[in-house]
């Protein structure tokens, strides 16, 4: 306030210096901690943060932290050089067949997704979407939200996706995780991905491959990328691939990436502009040293290794708790496992026991939003960021709280 003699007292039009200080003290309230159960035991989709290379990558942050050039508004489509290096890694490491003008980065994978479905819908609009069933419940909500009309795909422990649902479908095109479906942890094998692409190109329809948790194969080799064996026989015109920097790196990271058909690069483009922008340079910049400069192969080759001996480790626990009354479905790869059993113990029950000890348990339920009846329960164990010496422990915890439900 200001006061005027013989006036009175009036509202300042701007704070005093005194106020200004920047020494004052802000007190915040912590809204989060690593302690959440997102991030619990048994987690699934967590990598292993603690054996992130941090020292390296704010080293990198820090190379480009006084770039002005990236302060400003940046390339819808990613900087080049991030694109450039995508280019090289995708090229080598799954077989992709693209250039980088065929590379948008994007905010993660769920931005890739919703950018894909979208530009299929928009270019053949009024039918149908195929999902798989059980799986990535963020797919289901993004057509939710953009009220897209879709159905579901069966993916069985045993025989795998229902090839024969998809092919005698006319529907504008299906999501699809080949390398490691997710939560059943089972792969498309390469004459039923010849059959899928030889259906979109027949349909016109779209596949969307997520190619999710292909860099951690351990009882395999990697199947190729979809979309390099379509464009082998030219007809990748109809695959929209995707990825994501959140399992091999660290999931804060928020940064994913698709590669799409040239034709189809203008309107993702319009899509993206749309929902949110351009994406943060800075990161961007960062991340295409990290690829250049070997940090993300050096980085996958040592996570690699750890994660199949945590896989080996849990596989183990659980035969030794469990016996026959717990069998694992899901193949040797990525950062979870999946359990079947026969007794009538309630998968929900269970995971909401568990929750109360800081265990982490997924029922099936959460991946089927449809929901149909089953003869067994299931749950879905994620091991990527789970200390390897807390394994054998919460195993045998999780075995005290099965058996206490099975009396």
């Amino acid at each position: 306030m200001n006061a005027k003699a013989n006036s009175g007292f009036y509202v300042a039009l701007s704070l005093p210096e005194q106020y200004m200080s920047s020494d004052q003290v802000q007190v915040t309230v912590e809204r989060g901690t690593d302690d959440t159960p997102n991030n619990g035991l048994f987690a699934p989709g967590i990598a292993e943060l603690t054996a992130f290379p941090m020292t390296a990558w704010n080293r990198l942050l820090q190379r480009h932290s006084n770039r002005s050039a990236l302060l400003g508004n940046q390339d819808l489509q990613g900087l080049v050089s991030l694109r450039e290096a995508l280019h090289r890694y995708l090229t080598s490491s799954r077989s992709v067949v693209c250039n980088p003008d065929q590379i948008i980065v994007t905010s993660g994978a769920q931005q890739s997704i919703a950018i894909a479905l979208l530009a299929t819908q928009k270019l053949k609009p009024h039918q149908r979407f195929l999902v798989e069933l059980p799986g990535y419940r963020q797919v289901v909500k993004v057509l939710d939200t953009f009220a897209v009309d879709y159905d579901f795909v069966d993916v069985d422990a045993r025989t795998g996706l229902d090839i024969q649902r998809i092919v005698s479908s006319d529907s504008s095109g299906i999501y699809l995780t080949p390398s490691n479906q997710y939560p059943m942890g089972c792969s498309i094998q390469t004459e039923q991905r010849l059959h899928l692409i030889k259906w979109a190109q027949q349909n016109q329809s779209w596949i969307i491959e997520d190619d999710y948790d292909s860099e951690f194969q351990f009882d395999s080799r990697p199947f190729r990328s979809m979309q390099g064996l379509a464009a082998e026989s030219g007809n990748a015109d109809k695959m929209i691939y995707i990825g994501s920097m959140s399992k091999v790196m660290f999931n804060s990271l928020r940064i994913g990436y698709m590669v799409v058909p040239p034709h189809l690069v203008p309107l993702c483009l319009e899509i993206k502009d749309a929902l949110s922008g351009d994406t943060p340079a800075l990161v961007q910049a960062a991340l295409a040293d990290f690829i250049d400069e070997g940090g993300l192969l050096r980085h996958i080759r040592k996570m690699r290794r750890l994660y199949e001996q945590k896989y080996r480790l849990l596989k183990q626990c659980i035969q030794e708790a469990f016996g026959e009354d717990w069998t694992l479905v899901s193949q040797g790869a990525g950062l979870h496992v999946t359990i079947q059993w026969k007794s009538s113990v309630d998968e929900k029950t269970l995971s909401e026991m568990a929750q109360e000890v800081g265990i982490v348990v997924r029922p099936m339920q959460f991946y089927q939003p449809l929901a149909k009846p089953r003869n067994y329960g299931s749950i879905v164990l994620g091991f990527g960021n789970a200390p390897i010496e807390a394994i054998p422990d919460t195993v045998y915890a999780l075995a005290e709280l099965y058996y206490s439900l099975a009396e």
